[in-house]
């Protein structure tokens, strides 16, 4: 379903909006999980709810740089 599935972690507010303006910026979905719960990255209040400080999996099957560049910024060593 997914092409690319990469785990982050987002630190505080600023973090959170970073990621989801750069989500935004795509044409394709992207989705967050967290043990059981899915999110759309796209959602500003979703991703504020699931909590910050949590090791989550962003998963997506498009390409965008910008993105790219964010997601690895927030990445997490497994």
């Amino acid at each position: 379903m997914y092409e690319t599935v990469k785990v982050i972690r987002l630190s505080d507010l600023k973090d959170v909006e970073d990621f989801v303006r750069a989500a935004g910026d795509c044409d394709f979905d992207i989705d967050v999980k967290y043990n059981r719960t899915l999110i759309d990255a796209k959602s500003l209040i979703g991703m504020i709810g699931l909590g910050l400080m949590k090791d989550i999996q962003v998963c997506y099957g498009g390409r965008n740089e910008k993105f790219e560049r964010v997601v690895d910024k927030y990445r997490v060593a497994v």
